[in-house]
């Protein structure tokens, strides 16, 4: 009976991966569908003829090179002290619980070496980055290092 119900149960499994890959546009098949009507995934996944494409490099991998020469903190520098640790913790406590907050915001890099706290990386508008350096002066900060940079191509931010 043990060996039927684990038969059955990748059988199960082939099939429904079969059946969820099915729906795929794969170009080197024949549509199985009319030239005049849509496959389900065409009509699942439509896109409006004037959508605007993305970026060519939506990542930040110049900046990450720039961050290799040494002379930028990095969170690898992040001290291991108590203290350190828990500032760290409660200044990204503070961005991650307001909703307010882009997605780039959320991801600013929070650094503390004695102290000292180093905040990095794009946000989407001014009021962003500066409610984050508030919250690393409430969380009892002695220094704030806000290198902190305001991304003009974001949609929050208007000219």
């Amino acid at each position: 009976m043990r060996f039927r119900t684990t038969t059955m149960m990748a059988v199960a499994a082939a099939t429904f991966a079969v059946v969820a890959c099915s729906d795929r546009n794969d170009t080197n098949v024949a549509p199985a569908v009319s030239a005049g009507s849509k496959t389900t995934a065409e009509r699942n996944y439509a896109v409006a003829a004037d959508t605007k494409p993305m970026p060519v490099e939506p990542d930040n991998t110049g900046r990450n090179v720039r961050d290799q020469d040494d002379k930028t903190l990095t969170p690898g520098d992040q001290s291991n002290s108590a203290p350190d640790v828990e500032l760290t913790r409660k200044i990204r406590k503070g961005i991650t619980s307001d909703d307010t907050m882009s997605v780039q915001a959320r991801n600013v890099k929070v650094i503390t070496q004695g102290g000292v706290v180093t905040l990095r990386g794009p946000v989407e508008t001014q009021q962003e980055k500066q409610s984050i350096e508030t919250l690393a002066k409430n969380a009892g900060a002695t220094r704030i290092d806000n290198q902190i940079e305001i991304d003009r191509d974001a949609p929050g931010e208007k000219e």
